[in-house]
């Protein structure tokens, strides 16, 4: 098991520990709905120091990074980041991922933690173009702030005007007193706020200062339960879950990130996939009736005839009701449809809804 360079700090918090991706993560502090709820309304950081980081460098790092993710990376200038997938040969995803465009020709990418040696494995197989790849992985660390005050309530640790940092852009500046960190704004929560990328060595005197700061804000610590209903509440995918090594960009709502302005891993048969339409689809639900639908749990017809599975659910905190996404055939992917979730020996009826489930 690795532990993150603030392993200790999140035991001394009195944080539940639990192992995840490799990694022993703080999965709750206070409890789920708190948490989430300080994210939604405050501001809370995460710990997510487990991600993987890998540096693509020289010449040649853009046609490398062309050929193996599916959107257009040609676009990104520096500043900029970019979310993307790595298909792989048989129509599925290696993994999603984001993309920075650090310097002319240094690209950042930045993948799930379960996923490290798998994407680096995948990316040095395709790379025949002599670009240079350092995998910084284990070096570097990751803090999520999160939360409609996140921005306000950091403003004093940067010279930087953090709140002139838009979606999907970043800045290396000063922060908390540590010279050349990456800021950026790429959040998974729905809810604002930036990521902090920084050296191990650099994380507990930015964590400490980060919460001094945020202390008249009610910054509270955050698991990695509170930050899966977040994301879901959004309808964003995760990995191994909502989408994997069998299910295709294209059925599971990707196709804004499947850019067919270039050549890329599979490129003509994902692109033969759109122009017929995918034979099923990801699609989000809210159940009509009390319940909690599971990753696993069946999708049946009005029949009761199985039509696909629950990729993940939850009790919605902001809505108050369950919500979740699943793959259906497309015949029953329009919003509005009647789908049913097989909870125990219940078909509990449920709606297709368009995404997000959150709305501001």
């Amino acid at each position: 098991m690795k532990n993150t360079a603030l392993t200790a700090t999140h035991e001394a918090l009195g944080a539940k520990m639990v192992p995840f991706a490799g990694f022993n993560m703080p999965v709750q502090y206070e409890g789920v709905t708190i948490e989430h709820e300080t994210v939604r309304n405050a501001v809370g950081v995460f710990d997510v120091s487990h991600m993987g980081e890998f540096l693509i460098e020289g010449e040649h790092a853009l046609e490398l990074i062309q050929k193996v993710t599916s959107n257009d990376a040609s676009k990104l200038s520096i500043g900029k980041a970019q979310y993307s997938c790595l298909p792989n040969d048989n129509g599925g995803i290696v993994d999603d991922l984001i993309v920075y465009r650090v310097k002319e020709n240094t690209y950042l990418l930045v993948v799930n933690a379960s996923n490290i040696e798998k994407d680096w494995n995948w990316i040095q197989s395709k790379n025949d173009v002599g670009a240079v790849m350092r995998n910084l992985s284990d070096d570097y660390s990751l803090l999520a702030i999160q939360g409609p005050k996140a921005v306000e309530a950091m403003l004093s640790l940067s010279s930087y005007d953090l709140s002139s940092i838009d979606f999907y852009n970043f800045v290396v500046a000063d922060f908390a007193g540590i010279e050349h960190v990456i800021i950026s704004a790429t959040g998974y929560t729905g809810s604002g706020g930036f990521e902090i990328y920084c050296k191990n060595s650099e994380v507990k005197q930015i964590w400490g200062k980060v919460f001094e700061a945020g202390a008249n804000y009610g910054i509270k610590p955050i698991g990695l339960a509170a930050r899966d209903t977040l994301r879901l509440e959004m309808g964003y995918c995760l990995y191994g879950n909502d989408i994997d090594d069998t299910t295709s960009p294209i059925e599971a709502g990707l196709g804004w990130i499947t850019k067919f302005t270039k050549e890329f891993t599979n490129w003509e048969a994902l692109k033969k996939e759109k122009e017929v339409g995918p034979k099923r689809k990801l699609v989000g639900f809210e159940l009509d009736e009390r319940g909690i639908p599971r990753h696993g749990y069946d999708i049946v017809d009005a029949e009761g005839h199985k039509i696909g599975e629950v990729t993940s659910g939850t009790m919605s905190p902001s809505l108050g009701k369950g919500i979740g996404l699943g793959y259906v055939p497309t015949a029953f992917s329009k919003t509005g449809s009647k789908i049913y979730i097989q909870i125990r020996k219940n078909a509990i009826p449920a709606t297709i809804v368009k995404l997000p489930f959150y709305k501001e």
